[in-house]
């Protein structure tokens, strides 16, 4: 997302419009869900998708005559034969999609877009409001941090229920629609070996912030880790300092040198709220450790917290296809606020 936004930025400051078309809703089986967004020029789609195939295609032929109209207004698109807007296609749903003309001479909005990539620079919760209203001037804004408002005017009812959920609000005659594009957090690798390696740059690619922690200084080189947001050099007997940084929105991946580094890390970092725990290993490793953590005084609610062996199922050998597996998992828990909430 934060690439989107740096192509916007070039974009508007190059002096050429653009039409930003965002997937606001969608129901059924649809290619992509709501959140999916493309920017559009003059000669055709620049970046972003928001699924591929008809629908794109007829959208970024609306999105390139709005270039001319000027006009920001909603489309709703059945992707079922037989009904009025059928695209040949029997997915089965439903897809609203808004069409936003920005004006590359519109300084609100360029300030706006710098506001939202350094906030992407900070690693802020970042929030973005639509004003959706049909008939009106299109216009946006952001919350940033901690309620840190840019653009339009948001109503404060939007700004107290702000969450991990997308969704649209009518507040008197105007329609909102609010999505989180940046959430504040992080995945703590342990251990910085030819997996962690490999997962840190396929994870950068996909919008994580990874940070390698270590108590070997040759393994804790930023140069190995393509993407990294830092690596740490700690005493792994005592992490009470890093376990306290930890949040709810954050994920570890515990890839240490051994079973009993392994164990060490797991004992303290249960002790963190971390959304997501996994381990590497095999299965007869993983109910060795469990058992010396049942000793520890760690109950079945504790150790349900850990996903052991870590990664989906896609039988993978190779450090660069191992990562490809985790990196699978963490997009999944990743998602489920959206896909729960939605």
């Amino acid at each position: 997302m934060k690439t989107f936004f740096k192509l916007l930025d070039e974009e508007l400051n190059s002096g050429r419009d653009v039409t930003m078309v965002s997937i606001t809703a969608s129901s059924g089986s649809t290619p992509r869900g709501a959140g999916a967004r493309m920017i559009v020029g003059e000669k055709g789609r620049l970046y972003g998708t928001i699924g591929g195939g008809a629908v794109e295609y007829l959208c970024q032929q609306k999105a390139q005559e709005v270039l001319s109209t000027k006009r920001s207004f909603n489309e709703k698109y059945i992707l079922r034969q037989n009904e009025v807007q059928d695209l040949g296609m029997i997915c089965g749903g439903d897809v609203a999609c808004f069409f936003q003309y920005i004006s590359s001479e519109d300084e609100n909005t360029k300030k706006l877009v710098r506001d939202i990539l350094d906030s992407f620079e900070r690693n802020e919760d970042i929030w973005l409001i639509l004003d959706i209203t049909d008939g009106v001037q299109a216009s946006m804004g952001v919350v940033c941090g901690s309620n840190h408002c840019v653009g339009i005017d948001i109503p404060k009812e939007i700004i107290n229920s702000l969450d991990g959920k997308s969704r649209k609000y009518t507040i008197g005659e105007r329609i909102y629609y609010v999505e989180q594009i940046n959430r504040n957090s992080k995945v703590y690798i342990f251990g910085g070996g030819h997996v962690a390696q490999q997962l840190v740059p396929t994870l950068h690619r996909i919008g994580f912030n990874c940070i390698v922690v270590e108590d070997r200084e040759d393994f804790a080189k930023k140069e190995l880790f393509d993407g990294v947001l830092s690596t740490r050099i700690v005493n792994m007997e005592n992490l009470t300092d890093l376990c306290d940084e930890i949040t709810k929105n954050d994920y570890i991946c515990i890839m240490t040198r051994g079973h009993k580094d392994d164990y060490i890390v797991q004992r303290q970092v249960l002790k963190s709220p971390a959304r997501y725990i996994g381990v590497i290993g095999s299965r007869k490793k993983t109910a060795s450790v469990m058992e010396r953590l049942r000793n520890d005084g760690y109950g079945d609610e504790d150790l349900a917290r850990i996903t052991a062996p870590i990664g989906i199922s896609i039988a993978c050998e190779t450090p660069a296809e191992i990562a490809i597996s985790i990196a699978g998992q963490l997009i999944n828990e990743r998602a489920k606020d959206r896909h729960e909430n939605n």
